[in-house]
């Protein structure tokens, strides 16, 4: 009965991919000064062309590279490619580096429209244009990429992890927006209106998140703005981890979205991620799948071949993933019971498991 529960909910959220919003088209100019703020700690080896598409991208106005603390040749690179570096700060007690590298940037910045950019996206022509956009129907826009994994095994494993993105919370893209609570964002590239943020002070009021995209989304949906996640496959491409190991350790880490997420919905998730994913190819490998694995294991392998489409050269591993499906299961049910609270070098201080942003005074008509 519970499985039966589990597989309504996810049939129902897949469902949702019946009115998905259509994929960003390039746009090559905007009717706003556009700034590109990129927060970089040790990415010299990564940051190079993402600097020099956005460089020379007609719609960017200026690109701003907040060095956060480097010990690498990360802002002279920058520099020497034609970026404004920014000497970030040293983080005040309480922040995570990246929210406040991104608040110091958008200080920064001079634009009408920030844009931000991880060091490791690989943005196309036309990007920019189509996140600013964007912007006209929203008030914060983030995107998914198309991702770029190298070998069988690791493109399995990621896309075993992104499946259950998709069965947690729906396609990407969708026409009617969820409630504050359940959005989710991609922090690797996102776009907003300047003196919006600043006067909603986002990075701020999320400042000791791990989670920090979906803490931004949830807590500006919260507050009335108008929160887009579209799809921008083939607009961005990212190049997040560089084996199987690192896709396990890292993104593994982030998923579960404990940071943000309630004690209710965490155990609501995980209990649909073992149900409808795990258990289907627990119960094939032992010989005694029911009825309904079976159907589950059918829409699994249709979201696999769905789920081609978000990467830059899908292979074998991505109709091979629903295999990796209970080590999957496993790795987040970790990860929610065990947080992480370290990154690149810092490990900040323990907070409580989760802690809801709270909502301020600024609503959409103050977003616009």
């Amino acid at each position: 009965m519970l499985q039966a529960a589990a597989a309504v909910a996810v049939a129902s959220r897949l469902a949702r991919g019946r009115g998905r919003l259509p994929p960003l088209s390039p746009v090559k100019a905007v009717n706003a000064r556009v700034s590109v703020v990129i927060p970089a700690r040790d990415e010299e080896n990564r940051i190079g062309p993402c600097l020099a598409a956005v460089l020379a991208d007609p719609a960017v106005t200026e690109v701003l590279v907040v060095d956060d603390e480097s010990r690498d040749g990360t802002a002279r690179l920058a520099s020497e490619l034609g970026a404004k570096v920014v000497a970030g700060a040293p983080p005040p007690r309480g922040w995570v580096g990246k929210q406040w590298a991104l608040r110091q940037g958008v200080r920064a910045a001079g634009g009408d429209v920030v844009v931000t950019l991880d060091a490791d996206a690989r943005p196309a022509p036309g990007l920019v244009g189509a996140v600013a956009a964007a912007l006209d129907g929203y008030d914060l826009v983030s995107v998914g990429p198309a991702f770029v994994c190298d070998g069988v095994a690791e493109q399995a494993l990621h896309a075993s992890f992104l499946a259950t993105l998709v069965y947690r919370f729906g396609p990407i893209g969708p026409s009617a927006p969820p409630p504050p609570h359940r959005v989710v964002a991609n922090g690797q590239c996102m776009a907003f209106r300047r003196t919006a943020m600043l006067a909603a002070d986002g990075f701020a009021r999320i400042r000791g998140h791990m989670t920090d995209d979906v803490a931004l989304a949830r807590l500006l949906a919260s507050d009335g703005w108008a929160v887009g996640f579209l799809d921008a496959s083939g607009l961005l491409e990212v190049d997040m981890h560089e084996s199987v190991a690192e896709v396990w350790r890292e993104w593994g880490r982030s998923l579960p979205l404990g940071d943000v997420t309630g004690p209710g919905w965490q155990a609501a998730d995980l209990a649909v991620v073992w149900l409808t994913t795990a258990l289907p190819v627990l119960r094939l490998a032992a010989g005694r799948p029911t009825g309904l694995d079976l159907g589950l294991l059918a829409v699994r392998l249709l979201l696999a071949g769905a789920l081609r489409g978000s990467y830059t050269r899908p292979g074998p591993g991505v109709l091979l993933s629903p295999l990796l499906d209970p080590l999957t299961a496993l790795r987040l049910t970790q990860a929610t019971l065990r947080p992480v609270r370290s990154w690149r070098g810092r490990t900040y201080p323990a907070t409580a498991a989760w802690r809801r942003p709270r909502p301020g005074s600024a609503g959409r008509a103050g977003a616009r």
